[in-house]
């Protein structure tokens, strides 16, 4: 719903008041929903991106998804689509990340896009909403979707944040989250690992989600469902970048599921391409060599 024109470059150091000159800029199509897409076909899987888009900025999003051979669909609005700019300082090799809210949607292009998604979701192994609500679309937005996708019986994946989240209460096949967020839904500061698990196992209690990936960092991640809690072990790698991290751990658990791997194995293939995202500079995503080598390269059960 708030798809992102993604820049990144480089300067020297980031001060404040001083003119910042920057190396060459990379643009690429971004947020959450673009990203799981993106990724999705670049570890040689399927998936259409349905977005609003509107201005300059949308325009060039989507040249860049026909250049990139990802098919989408895209609803024409009056705002123009939002920028993020993210900005490697060279002498650290920090990584600074600006996020603009996104153009306000008004009901009329809010109705066009559910009519779209409807239209694609009735052929679809699997719907994902991915990433933040951009201004003037109401916190049930996705519940709305998660019923359109219950209509069509589709399996609903999501990932997103605050409100947008909270007000979603059934219907989830899947939900992807990071520890903040499942701080969210528990209401409460979670301080350890046994406070982790009560508020997981509790997500699925209250048939909140059939299944639940946390995504921790350094610590790895956490999957909880019908049998019970389970923890994976972080994939260590250089990290160079981190954005759309998750968008591809996402796409690769999703697109795993698709080709009949267990669970527990999905989520193992998720954080290999989420780890092979972060092998990468800028705004890039994973990449299928380095997916499949880290996925290879993982201990057995």
């Amino acid at each position: 719903m708030n798809p992102a024109l993604d820049i990144a470059t480089t300067t020297d150091v980031v001060v404040p008041t001083a003119k910042l000159r920057c190396g060459e800029p990379r643009y690429d199509p971004g947020g959450g929903g673009t990203n799981v897409a993106r990724a999705v076909h670049l570890l040689g899987g399927e998936a259409r991106a349905v977005f609003p888009a509107g201005g300059m900025s949308g325009a060039m999003l989507c040249d860049l998804l026909n250049g990139e051979g990802v098919p989408h669909a895209f609803v024409p609005i009056a705002g123009i689509t939002r920028e993020s700019l993210a900005v490697v300082e060279a002498q650290t090799g920090k990584q600074y990340r600006f996020l603009l809210p996104g153009p306000v949607l008004s009901a009329r292009d809010q109705e066009r896009c559910l009519d779209t998604i409807a239209t694609y979701a009735r052929d679809a192994a699997f719907l994902v909403a991915s990433g933040s609500l951009p201004p003037g679309v109401p916190a049930n937005s996705y519940a709305r979707v998660a019923a359109l996708a219950r209509t069509n019986r589709v399996p609903f994946v999501l990932d997103t944040s605050g409100p947008a989240l909270t007000a979603v209460a059934d219907s989830v096949f899947l939900l992807k989250a990071s520890l903040r967020e499942l701080e969210q839904l528990a209401g409460t500061s979670l301080q350890n690992e046994p406070a982790e698990e009560s508020a997981a196992r509790n997500v699925i209690a209250t048939r909140r989600a059939q299944n639940l990936v946390v995504s921790l960092g350094s610590r790895g991640a956490l999957l909880a469902d019908g049998i019970g809690i389970r923890r994976f072990p972080a994939i260590p790698v250089p990290a160079v970048g981190s954005v759309g991290a998750g968008d591809s751990m996402l796409a690769g658990i999703v697109l795993s599921l698709l080709r009949g791997l267990a669970l527990t194995e999905a989520v193992r293939f998720g954080m290999a391409a989420g780890a092979a995202a972060l092998l990468r500079p800028g705004t890039e995503l994973c990449r299928r060599e380095d997916t499949d080598r880290l996925f290879g390269s993982l201990p057995r059960p």
